[in-house]
This record gives structure tokens, C-alpha cells and sequence, in this order.
């Protein structure tokens, strides 16, 4: 990871962040349809076909808006129908499903497999990081006084055999645990997600419900990000409406994760979906608050259940996703869901996933990286700063513009507070985001100092920065590509560094290292069940 210095002028470099990988095929002998027979899906490397509804016979829209009754619908020859609307018969949620069902260890690149490791390594850090603000403490009191057989471990309580919770419960105070930093892996494929804290608490808890070897976990953890990233990917404005994806998209995640891990079949992982699906929840209205990271815990439950009931034959509808009442039209107000299943198999979304060097938004990174680079190299005393000119992209100021933060949570969404403990601290870690740090003198008093102006044609991941001395010399400092991101990635040392400082406290440096080298050999191990222990 290559932390920019201050400098002239900004970068206009443009490079993209898509990764595509072979997929992997059937064997020479064996046919897609053999496949298909057994509830799985050969991978070949091409795009689904998925039928297109404007291909179809216009049909006349019946009165009274969208409904259409029962008699009407029977008409339609061919026409299947669901709660009294005709299918549209895309068939993306059951294409998701089949590729799921059917995906198998060996067909992952080994690029894709080390990319979990690093997901696994990096979240159980955070998680560990998290495990004893007070928030959870509130979460575990809670589920103590409610009652419920403890069968799964909480991560990092300590004590004799560690904390243990329901299978239900124990997703939900982990899946916080690894979101309330606000220091997770992001994914930069077009979908914002922290895809791991839901995911990884539902795949681990279930874990404990039955044997699980390192490759089902890699496997599954790999299934359920496609399936949380593409159903994001499907619905574009889903974001726009309000909704936390964390909590909406980590839903679909944990639910096909969790159906992998299970072993169910296509039928089932697709009813699976359906089921996480429609429990999707989460609004940015609780940025900045213990409800934010509970979005992340809820959806690792809801997954994890999803799975656990589409086994015992619960189910649901098979177009959850693209239906006419489904997740897409109901969640964004455009579509697009043959990108569900664009290169399915060819390209694995994991593949693009980033990880946080600051415990905040990720859209703060470029210009916490813009103002480190001008605290080590302008060494100008703050008082002596007549103002800082930030140029970021606009989406950085719709998600995190609160200018005057009250608590360590919600300093986390505001680019004066990231942009004034950078410079001051020259780092923005945990303890730049603490309640006391939130309302400091020197941070109260360099916070008016900072400007911004939004770039239109800035990326995501852009930002340059400007200090004006009271004297009047200027210092530029420009961001191409923020730090731990696709295109200027956290190296395997920097990550574990990242861990080791996360899970030190809470487990004690041995074990923190033990946890980290079973990690970087995760899929070789029998029973994952040993590495939760040391995580306990």
C-alpha cells in the first residue's frame, strides 16, 4: 500500500478497478444438462442468457394500476402467475441460486482463495477491535436476560471456553462487533458494501452447528459475497433511496453464504435468497449511531435463519430478486438485473474487495491520505494553518458532510473531523474516532479551518488537498487512488499489521498471532471450529 506525498499537482489517472478471472468448466465427459440435473450449475465462461422481458408480447396494463386479477393473469397463455401478477420469467434469482448450489473449492482461482483469507484475517480483527465497546455490552446483557441455549461463540469475551450465545443470537453481536468501527472491508465494484461483518457472522456461528472444514468456509464465503455484491449490482439506485446496503445487501449475502455452507440445493439456496431477501432492512437515517452496526448483526441472523428454514423446506419466491414485486423495483428506482449475473463464474467480486487503513467512511480515505501527507511533509504548527481546501467527490459530502460531530460514532461521517485528526494526529485510527477526540480543543478549533468543494469528475476514491499558511504559502497534496483500496491495495504485511493491532488487546499478542497464521492457512484446516476457539 503506497501512502502519497504532498506535491504539486493532482493525478488524473483513471484506472478502473475490474478484475476478471477463467471461469472454471465441467469435466470433458459431463454435460451441462447432467449438471443441472443434480441442482448445480456448469460453469462455462460466458454470460448467463437471461430472457428479455422486451422481447415479449406487450401486454396491455389492466385497470386499475398494477394489479392484475387472478382471471385476467389465467388468461395469458403460458403466463405463470404470483399473488395474482405474472411472472416475468428472467429467472436471475434461480440462475444466482444454481450457481451457488453448484460452486465448489476447486473451482475458485487461487487468487480468489487468498483474497478470503485476507477477508477472514481482516474482519476478525475489527470484530476483535469492537469486542469490548460498550455497545456490545448492551447487545450481550440483552441476549443474556432474553435466554436462549448457548451454542455459539462470541468473539473476543474471554474467560474460561469464552462467551457463547444462540445460533441466532451470537451472528448479531458478532456482525455488529465487526461494523461498529466502521473499519471492515469495503467493496469497490460499483456496490459500497461491507460485505464480511454479516456474512462472516452467519457462516461462523453455523459453523458450530456442524463441521465445517477451512475450504466449505472459503466456499461459501466467496458465494455469499457474489450473491450480496450482484443483487447490489442489480438494483443501481438502491443506495440512493435511503436504504444501508450493509444491512439490505448483507442480508442476501449471509442467506446464500449460509445455504452454501449448509450444502442445499439450487431449489433451496434460491429459496434461501428469497427468505434473507425479504427480511432486508437498514436505513442511513442511523449513520452515526449503535443502530448503524446492528443493521450488519440483524442481517448475519436473518441469513443464517434464511439457510436454517430453506433446509427444512421453507420457502420462497424464486424471483425475489428481479420480480415485478421484488427486491429490485421495491428497493431502487431503476434496474438492471442482468448484471446479476454478468459473468457469473469468470469474475469473482471478492476479487475486488478493499480494506480500511482508517476507522471511518470510506469515502474519507482520499483526503485522510491527502492531509497525512501534508502533516509529514508541510510541517506546518496548526495555529499557524489559515485553511485547508479539500476537492473530493461529491459522493463524499452526501454521506459523510456533518460538520460538527457530538459522539466518536458520528465523527466517523464527518470529512472536517477526518480531515482535522489527520493533519493533527497524522493517522486516523481508532482513537481519532473516540467521544473524547470528537470534542477536543484542538480538533474544535482546526475543524472551521477546513473547505470543501466537490468534483464532479473526481472518482470515488480521489481527492487532492490544499494548506494555506497564515503566511501565505500554499502546499498541495493530491490523492489518485486512496490507501487499501483495488488500485492501491493493503500488502499482506500491512494487513496482518492491521490485525495485530486490532486483536492484540483482546486476545493477548500470542494468540492474536496464532489467530493470524491459522488464517493465512485457513483452507487447510479440518475443523474451523479450533480457530474460533482461539478467537473466543
Amino acid at each position: 500500500m503506497r501512502r502519497p506525498r504532498a506535491r504539486s499537482s493532482p493525478s488524473t489517472s483513471s484506472a478502473g478497478w475490474s478484475t476478471r478471472w477463467p471461469a472454471a468448466r465441467c469435466s470433458a465427459d459431463e454435460s451441462a444438462a447432467a449438471a443441472a440435473a443434480r441442482g448445480q450449475v456448469c460453469m462455462q465462461p460466458h454470460t448467463i442468457a437471461l430472457k428479455d422481458p422486451r422481447s415479449a408480447t406487450t401486454r396491455p396494463r389492466p385497470e386499475g394500476g398494477n394489479r392484475m386479477s387472478s382471471t385476467a393473469a389465467q388468461t395469458e397463455r403460458g403466463a405463470r402467475t404470483e399473488y395474482g401478477v405474472a411472472a416475468l420469467g428472467l429467472g436471475v434469482t434461480r440462475a444466482l441460486g444454481g450457481f451457488i448450489a453448484g460452486l465448489r473449492f476447486e473451482d475458485l482461482p487461487p487468487a480468489v482463495v487468498h483474497e478470503a483469507r485476507r477477508g477472514v484475517l481482516d474482519w476478525i480483527g475489527c470484530a476483535l477491535a469492537a469486542s469490548r465497546h460498550p455497545t456490545i455490552r448492551i447487545l450481550l446483557d440483552t441476549f443474556e436476560a432474553t435466554g436462549s441455549p448457548a451454542v455459539a461463540t462470541v468473539l473476543g469475551q474471554g474467560g474460561q471456553g469464552g462467551k457463547r450465545l444462540g445460533l441466532l443470537d451470537a451472528p448479531v453481536a458478532n456482525g455488529q462487533m465487526g461494523h461498529l468501527l466502521d473499519f471492515d472491508d469495503t467493496h469497490m465494484g460499483g456496490v459500497v458494501l461491507h460485505t464480511s461483518s454479516p456474512l462472516l457472522a452467519a457462516l461462523l456461528a453455523l459453523a458450530e452447528h456442524r463441521p465445517v472444514s477451512g475450504r466449505d468456509l472459503v466456499t461459501a464465503y466467496v458465494a455469499g459475497f457474489e450473491a450480496g455484491v450482484r443483487a447490489g449490482q442489480g438494483a443501481p439506485a438502491h443506495h440512493d433511496g435511503g436504504w444501508h446496503l450493509t444491512g439490505t445487501l448483507g442480508a442476501i449475502a449471509a442467506g446464500a453464504g449460509s445455504a452454501r455452507l449448509l450444502g442445499l440445493d439450487a431449489t433451496q439456496v434460491t429459496h434461501a435468497i428469497g427468505i434473507a431477501t425479504t427480511q432486508a432492512a437498514g436505513m442511513q437515517q442511523n449513520r452515526g449511531t449503535m443502530c448503524k452496526s446492528f443493521h450488519a448483526g440483524k442481517a448475519a441472523a436473518s441469513g443464517a435463519l434464511a439457510a436454517l428454514l430453506a433446509a427444512r423446506g421453507f420457502n420462497s419466491s424464486d424471483e425475489i430478486l428481479e420480480g415485478k414485486r421484488g427486491f429490485i423495483r421495491i428497493y431502487s428506482t431503476s434496474s438492471a438485473p442482468e448484471r446479476i449475473t454478468d459473468g457469473l463464474g469468470e469474475r469473482f467480486e471478492i476479487a475486488r474487495n478493499g480494506y480500511k487503513p482508517y476507522a471511518c467512511g470510506i469515502v474519507l480515505h482520499p483526503l485522510i491520505d491527502a492531509m497525512i501527507a501534508l502533516h509529514d511533509s508541510a510541517g506546518i504548527p496548526a495555529a499557524q494553518v489559515a485553511r485547508v481546501e479539500l476537492q473530493v467527490h461529491p459522493h463524499a459530502v452526501k454521506i459523510t458532510g456533518v460538520d460538527d460531530p457530538k459522539s466518536g460514532l458520528m465523527s466517523k461521517f464527518s470529512i472536517n473531523h477526518s480531515a482535522s485528526v489527520a493533519y493533527l494526529d497524522g493517522t486516523a485510527g481508532i482513537a481519532q474516532y473516540s467521544d473524547a477526540r470528537a470534542g477536543a480543543a484542538d480538533v474544535l478549533a482546526f475543524r472551521p479551518k477546513i473547505e470543501v468543494r466537490t468534483v464532479e469528475t473526481f472518482r470515488k476514491d480521489q481527492a487532492h488537498a490544499t494548506l494555506v499558511a497564515t503566511d501565505g504559502r500554499r502546499f498541495e497534496s493530491p490523492v489518485a487512488h486512496a490507501s487499501g483500496t483495488v488500485d492501491n491495495s493493503m500488502s499482506d504485511a500491512a494487513l496482518e499489521r492491521k490485525f495485530l493491532g486490532n486483536a492484540t488487546e483482546a486476545l493477548g499478542e500470542d494468540r492474536a498471532r496464532a489467530v493470524a497464521a491459522r488464517v493465512w492457512t485457513l483452507d487447510e484446516a479440518a475443523d474451523i471450529r479450533d480457530l474460533l476457539a482461539l478467537c473466543a
